[in-house]
């Protein structure tokens, strides 16, 4: 009996610490109950899951963190990143600790806050991945990023994530493949699929809030090509109607100093005559070029103000002057 109140507390202490290690094993599990415990996402956001496809899984990582579709005031307070360049969408703040997605009301931009949304759940997934499990997703994006990554977009952002967060690019490559490349090496497509049952209607709605984008971008292009043709032309008519004036000048001169020889005077009227018809032939021709060229400053000023409103909806960062003058 002695030896059984000996080991008595060694029992307990033993109960103890094995109660400890269930329950930290089971942390997450647990501290999930008590955050979605008496929680009901807003319509708002449940319709966003819905939209992008998200599995129980994925939605159960979502709600852990309580998310908010924020405006500016509110997004501007939690997602605050000095060193980021590119325009902010969302933000997850750390495991259950939130998510904000930027309330876009633009309809040209419908989409986008889908993708941000599943983007911001997929950093909550990362973040629960296993010490093993990490290292063979992070394998598979590095090899897809390094070998077959073709999207000059999405190639551009993991550029600026270099920059802004060089120590999480991995987990950037893991949101941004996920939502916004349709291709994907097998063992990525597997991999996603415990998160969406259906990848490319994401990826799709990029696509779409994307092309309002694109299709500005190529039509100011097309603009901008179109005044680079146009203002040699105009700068050497110019210039040759400068010349021009200079010789109407010489022969004015010269017709001025041949008035009281009407012969020779009358000889030169002609000559002056000409010159005057070629100059006034020119001077319209440049009047239609410089108004072609005009409209066309106008049209293109017009779409980048589009595209600056498009942008601005999306952030309140200010945005450069994209005027032509």
């Amino acid at each position: 009996m002695k030896f059984l109140r000996r080991l008595r507390p060694i029992l307990i202490l033993a109960v103890v610490l094995a109660g400890y290690g269930v329950v930290w094993s089971h942390r997450d599990a647990i501290m999930d109950w008590a955050a979605l415990r008496n929680y009901t996402p807003p319509a708002a956001i449940s319709t966003l899951a819905d939209q992008a496809t998200m599995t129980p899984l994925a939605k159960h990582y979502l709600y852990v963190n309580h998310p908010v579709l924020a405006d500016r005031d509110v997004f501007n307070k939690h997602c605050t990143n000095e060193k980021e360049q590119a325009v902010v969408l969302g933000c997850y703040t750390g495991n259950r600790n939130g998510i904000y997605v930027y309330k876009v009301t633009d309809a040209e931009l419908n989409g986008v806050q889908q993708v941000t949304t599943a983007h911001e759940m997929l950093h909550q997934a990362y973040d629960r991945l296993s010490s093993s499990e990490r290292t063979r997703i992070d394998g598979l994006l590095e090899d897809y990023y390094k070998s077959s990554l073709t999207d000059e977009s999405v190639k551009s952002q993991i550029e600026s994530y270099k920059k802004s967060e060089p120590d999480a690019l991995d987990n950037e490559m893991h949101s941004l493949f996920g939502t916004e490349v349709a291709d994907l090496p097998e063992p990525l497509e597997q991999y996603y699929k415990q998160y969406f049952t259906n990848r490319s209607k994401v990826v799709a709605l990029y696509n779409q809030y994307q092309s309002a984008f694109t299709t500005r971008k190529a039509q100011i292009a097309t603009y901008d090509a179109q005044l680079a043709n146009q203002k040699p032309a105009i700068a050497a008519l110019e210039k040759s109607l400068e010349q021009q004036v200079n010789n109407l000048d010489a022969l004015k001169g010269r017709l001025s100093a041949l008035r009281s020889t009407p012969e020779l005077y009358n000889a030169q009227v002609s000559e002056y005559n000409a010159a005057v018809q070629v100059y006034n032939a020119d001077l319209a021709r440049l009047k239609t070029l410089i108004s072609d060229y005009n409209d066309i400053v106008n049209k293109r000023n017009a779409i980048a103000d589009q595209e600056a409103h498009l942008q601005q909806s999306l952030s309140s960062k200010s945005l450069p002057d994209t005027t032509e003058e």
